[in-house]
């Protein structure tokens, strides 16, 4: 039993230090390769989500905008899946240690793993789209402005919402289907019984999860975020004894943690959808694996006040003929127009999502 649990805590260490070392020594070549081909916006984003102009955005964010690319994201998405394929391969080779530290399991990191996979490949596309010049032939042209009509560039809503789902979608069935996986654990309730519900249910958590992508928008805002939000789930994880699983989570806290290396002000390169895309839909994979999906608006408590925030200043915008309750939306930039500096904003958000990290482990263990 000590043996067991002592080499637990060393393969989720060494999975965890061995991403960040490898997304560390990654990130010079990406850089080079981001530098050489100007993968970043060409022009400033001149609308808001909704309509109307963004005066306040422009203001903060004009130069770094055109200034910083994108792809940060990548990171995360090749990290996790290429340390998983070394150590099954190690395995498989039966060499000593090495081998031992494969986090490759069907019940455990087989759908996390699939889900980062995918969904940072759609973002990795978005991202790309957001960076190039609109084809001036008639045909891609017209393809173009048919998928891409958001206000910040890349594909429009109704794509990325409609490709979140679909991950969801074959998420929802693994559950339901190979799993077996019917109920949802509410701490002072128990177990709930949704049946074929846990479906829909998933795919909505997904898609609610993935809105609060908006996070990225200062430099080191996004990365601290999701940093404390995987150690949390990476702790709950372990508590269940999931091994394989607290490991994956601690491989993207190591990816996520040299990124942010290079993403504390002044950015070197931003997240992206690449991987806001691809944590937020991984994150709700991992919420429902250690059941506990009800603490995730706590845990993540900062991806929903922005999420929330835009939400909310769209509805009142609609309403209200024109009318904000926020000066910029998400909540990030409204702190910016009311004087916040930016490493500000970003230390204290850190503050808080570490803060409400401890809560939401605390709720789920003592519920």
């Amino acid at each position: 039993m000590g043996i067991d649990l002592s080499f637990s805590v060393i393969k989720i260490a060494a999975v965890g230090a061995g991403s960040f070392l490898f997304a560390f020594l990654l990130t010079p070549f990406l850089l080079k390769i981001l530098y050489a081909n100007k993968l970043w916006r060409k022009e400033v984003r001149k609308e808001a989500l909704g309509g109307g102009a963004v005066p306040i955005f422009q203001k903060f964010h004009s130069e770094g905008e055109i200034k910083t690319p994108r792809f940060g994201g990548v990171l995360m998405w090749l990290t996790a899946p290429s340390l998983a394929i070394f150590f099954f391969l190690a395995s498989l080779g039966h060499i000593p240690w090495i081998g031992k530290l494969t986090f490759l399991s069907r019940s455990e990191t087989w759908l996390p793993l699939a889900t980062l996979f995918a969904a940072s490949a759609i973002g990795f596309i978005d991202d790309i789209l957001q960076v190039i010049a609109t084809p001036t032939h008639t045909f891609l042209r017209a393809f173009w402005e048919k998928i891409g009509k958001y206000v910040g560039g890349g594909l429009s809503l109704k794509y990325r919402f409609g490709a979140v789902a679909l991950i969801g979608l074959v998420g929802a069935l693994w559950f339901f289907y190979k799993l077996g996986w019917d109920t949802v654990f509410i701490p002072g309730l128990g177990d709930v019984f949704l049946g074929w519900l846990i479906m829909p249910f998933f795919i909505i958590v997904m898609l609610a999860t993935y809105s609060g992508g908006v996070i990225d928008g200062i430099d080191g805002l996004s990365g601290g975020t999701f940093a404390s939000i995987f150690t949390a789930y990476g702790l709950l994880a372990f508590t269940q004894g999931q091994v394989d699983l607290t490991a994956f989570c601690f491989a993207i806290v190591g990816a996520i943690l040299a990124f942010l290396w290079f993403n504390i002000p002044p950015a070197k390169f931003y997240m992206g959808e690449a991987g806001t895309m691809g944590l937020t839909a991984t994150l709700t994979v991992v919420a429902f694996l250690t059941d506990s999906v009800a603490v995730l608006p706590i845990i993540g408590i900062l991806l929903v006040a922005e999420s929330g925030s835009v939400i909310i200043q769209l509805i009142s915008k609609k309403l209200r003929h024109g009318k904000k309750i926020f000066l910029a939306a998400p909540f990030h930039h409204h702190l910016e127009a009311i004087g916040w500096e930016k490493p500000q904003i970003t230390m204290r958000f850190w503050i808080v999502g570490i803060v409400a990290a401890f809560v939401g482990v605390a709720i789920r263990l003592l519920g």
